[in-house]
């Protein structure tokens, strides 16, 4: 095709937590779902990494915002500038004279209903894609886990992203089962919050408890390998004085119980519903994890101990979903199960 550099492809997941920007099959962008807006001009100041700088720092001219919550999208205008933004800084490290022809696979919840379907179609159209297919996040999950999802077995796939925990049981091409709720990444960052302000009177923002996620984050009490106790610094909330708490991962494990045991009772109620056949493939198989959240130390143990099949974590799993992305990218016309 003489023009093939006017046609341009990029697989998206659009997460609430991070955006990934899949290109030529190599990552082109990996940055957090956030803008930075200036209150009085309405336009976009910064994107990514450098509004994730800002977020909860910034003075009454400049606001920044996550345009996604629970996986959709909650802020239209802001989710546009937000795609528009990451499309046109992929497009600067390819120089074009001419806009090439876009083609996007964007990755959604799988429970997303008509209207937040139609909001990220708009978004991506507006952000200049001619060609727009979705994706259901499992489906991309089990994909680029590199389960054969069209084969004539059952395969399960737990992906725990920022705002959703998506469960599925993907058989022929098409999602048997699904659960999608809303307990998730963020949820896990709030439980965190108040444990910090309940137990040892401190107070804490969203990026510190992030932090205190990822360096001693478990779900449960008995780890073969401990991560060091983390140190969280900031006031008390009865002086102001500022103050230090140690947290270890023990004390993670039992402020994090009451939203895992609600993973586990929604992957209990798909496997309820799963057909005896598909079921037995299931145990055979495995369940997959995939998503930020099966990083938390313990939880496949966990979720093993509880179900009684065995649970694997996908390797890397944050981008389990744009590698799947990616792959119904390459094979747009061949996959029944994208949606135009």
């Amino acid at each position: 095709m003489a023009f093939s550099f006017l046609n341009q492809e990029l697989a998206i997941d659009l997460g609430t937590a991070n955006t990934v920007i899949f290109q030529h099959d190599v990552i082109a962008l990996d940055e957090p779902s956030i803008v930075a807006i200036d209150n009085n001009t309405g336009k976009c100041i910064a994107l990514g990494q450098k509004a994730k700088l800002m977020h909860e720092r910034v003075n009454p001219g400049i606001k920044t915002i996550r345009p996604l919550r629970d996986g959709v999208i909650a802020d239209f205008n802001a989710a546009e500038m937000m795609i528009r933004g990451f499309i046109k800084s992929v497009n600067k490290k390819h120089k074009h004279l001419f806009t090439p022809n876009l083609k996007v696979v964007v990755g959604i919840p799988s429970g997303s209903t008509e209207v937040e379907i139609r909001a990220v179609r708009d978004s991506s159209e507006h952000a200049g894609a001619r060609e727009v297919y979705l994706i259901y996040e499992p489906m991309a999950a089990a994909l680029g886990i590199g389960l054969e999802v069209e084969a004539p077995k059952g395969n399960m796939v737990v992906d725990i992203g920022g705002g959703t925990t998506e469960i599925a049981v993907i058989s022929l091409g098409g999602i048997v089962i699904q659960d999608s709720i809303r307990t998730a990444g963020d949820v896990f960052t709030t439980d965190i919050q108040y444990y910090l302000k309940q137990q040892h009177n401190i107070r804490v923002g969203e990026i510190t408890a992030e932090k205190v996620k990822i360096a001693v984050g478990a779900v449960i009490q008995n780890l073969d390998e401990e991560p060091e106790p983390y140190v969280v610094r900031g006031p008390n909330l009865m002086t102001a004085h500022p103050v230090d708490a140690t947290i270890t991962y023990q004390e993670i494990a039992h402020c994090l119980d009451k939203s895992i045991a609600k993973i586990e009772s929604s992957i209990l109620h798909v496997l309820e519903q799963t057909p005896p056949e598909l079921y037995s493939d299931i145990v055979e198989n495995g369940i997959f994890l995939s998503g930020g959240g099966s990083l938390l130390r313990g939880i496949a143990q966990r979720f093993t101990e509880k179900v009684n099949i065995p649970f694997h974590v996908a390797e890397d799993p944050l981008r389990a979903v744009a590698r799947g992305t990616c792959i119904a990218l390459k094979n747009t016309d061949h996959y029944s199960f994208l949606m135009r």
